[in-house]
């Protein structure tokens, strides 16, 4: 009850006091962990508990691999995977999906397939979370040939959510004509599903993504739903890409309307008045922020090297080999410089001068990772890094430089997608 009421204090606490702990117990305090995002707390205590002799279900390792999902920790994934099969617990849909999602956000979709093919029987949700791994990694072509099995062998009927993976994963994918096809199919063919604001969105995104800016405007002033924020969110992130000023303008005020706390959108429309050499309204907005007192979620990344997770905020100096990682990040700065890196310094809203939002550029928790992965792991070996939010534009920037510039595969997962970069490009398009 503390649990699903997000009061995980209180939940542990009463757990602490049992006098004695059973299998339903012990996932129950699990599965409160990772359903509130405490990805790191459940794993840890998963561990304290099995070396006290914790029984296990089915139930205990689905919660668990929320938890390791959530870290992208691929190691301990394998792991668990291989304890489910050494302990031959019955491969019940519910566990099935879990691995599914796990395998998927840990960047290894050959495996989530393996996972789904096997599958004796699969539930709706079966299809849609094999359905996001591919949209969330760009696959948009095996998004819809997946889709089309699905309906062809019509054992499942697609809900609100397989439709909202199939647009995403379209986007993500650059299939913005095929996508546009589906919804329409689908809101009005048969077994029709209605669609709501988060497919609105995802048909302003697949407008957007093309190019069509003010055909996606009108969209959404013709919608039959109020759009939310993360509607008008979609559009200001088009007209960055597109380089529309006049646009992200309306649309820029309005979601700092609506949402005038949400430093993101600040962001996004100051890089937007940077690249327009709009400095005068840059300012007014870094104005703006100290008004309202808006503050920037803390941005951090971590990468599982070793079965060990390493976690890093911005400018952080707390990991025991931080000389050897900043030492690490200012030589991939001047190997980069040479290579055509310019530090996109609209990315720093602080009023600070140009030299020390470089330097703040430097320490942004992502290049501090993906420093240490580069310094951990061996020569040529791939790279996954795991960022909380939004990855800036010129992380994004710097990232693919370096897997150009030092030979690496690098993979970094954010709060809205992967990007896998090879040779200097990202599987993203350079859009997300």
């Amino acid at each position: 009850m503390y649990a699903k009421a997000g009061k995980m204090h209180e939940a542990r606490g009463i757990f602490e006091c049992l006098p004695e702990r059973d299998v339903v117990s012990c996932t129950a305090i699990i599965s409160g962990y990772a359903q509130l995002g405490f990805d790191e707390e459940a794993l840890e205590l998963f561990r304290q508990l099995q070396r006290e002799g914790m029984d296990t279900n089915y139930v205990t390792y689905a919660s668990l691999l929320t938890a390791i999902a959530g870290l992208a920790a691929l190691n301990h994934g394998r792991q668990v995977h291989s304890h489910i099969l050494r302990r031959q617990v019955p491969s019940y849909v519910v566990l099935q999906n879990s691995l599914i999602d796990m395998y998927s956000k840990c960047g290894r979709l050959s495996y989530s397939r393996r996972v789904f093919d096997d599958m004796l029987e699969r539930s709706v949700i079966s299809w849609n979370a094999m359905l996001v791994g591919y949209g969330k990694h760009g696959m948009g072509r095996e998004v819809v040939d997946l889709f089309s099995l699905m309906r062809k062998e019509n054992k499942v009927k697609p809900d609100g959510v397989t439709l909202l993976a199939v647009l995403s994963g379209c986007s993500h994918g650059g299939l913005e004509e095929r996508g546009l096809e589906l919804f329409h199919e689908m809101v009005n063919g048969e077994g029709k599903v209605e669609p709501e604001i988060e497919h609105y969105g995802c048909v302003v995104d697949l407008l957007a993504r093309s190019g069509q800016v003010e055909a996606a405007f009108q969209f959404i002033q013709n919608m039959p739903i109020e759009p939310t924020a993360a509607v008008w969110g979609s559009l200001l992130g088009a007209c960055r890409v597109h380089s529309n000023v006049e646009m992200g303008d309306v649309v820029g005020r309005k979601l700092l309307e609506i949402e005038p706390e949400n430093a993101g959108n600040y962001v996004i429309l100051s890089n937007l008045y940077a690249s327009a050499a709009r400095w005068e309204d840059v300012r007014n907005l870094r104005e703006l922020m100290k008004e309202k007192a808006v503050i920037k979620d803390p941005g951090r990344s971590w990468v599982d090297i070793d079965q060990m997770l390493h976690s890093f905020h911005a400018s952080d100096r707390a990991h025991p080999r931080r000389e050897e990682i900043f030492a690490k990040v200012r030589d991939l700065s001047t190997r980069l410089k040479e290579a055509g890196y310019v530090p996109d310094l609209s990315c720093v809203l602080y009023d600070v001068d140009d030299e020390q939002k470089e330097k703040i550029l430097l320490g942004h928790s992502e290049k501090l990772a993906l420093a240490f992965a580069l310094i951990a792991t061996s020569e040529g070996a791939p790279v996954r890094v795991i960022k909380n939010l939004r990855i800036c534009v010129d992380c994004h920037t710097f990232a693919k430089l370096v897997s150009k510039v030092c030979w690496r595969e690098i993979s970094i997962r954010d709060k809205n997608r992967f990007h896998h970069m090879v040779g200097g490009r990202c599987s993203c398009g350079d859009y997300w």
